[in-house]
C-alpha cells in the first residue's frame, strides 16, 4: 500500500510540473490593449 501512495505523489508531482511548463512556454498570452505606444493610438 506504501507503494501505491508513492506512485500517486510522484505521477501527480509530475503532472503539475508539466501542466506548469506548458502554461508557462507553450500557452499564448494575451496582450493588453491599453499598452500605449506599440499601435499609434495617439496617446501621448
Amino acid at each position: 500500500m506504501n507503494t501505491l501512495i508513492q506512485n500517486i505523489l510522484v505521477f501527480s508531482a509530475v503532472a503539475l510540473a508539466l501542466l506548469y511548463l506548458i502554461r508557462k512556454f507553450f500557452w499564448k498570452k494575451k496582450k493588453s490593449k491599453k499598452a500605449c505606444g506599440e499601435d499609434n493610438c495617439g496617446c501621448h
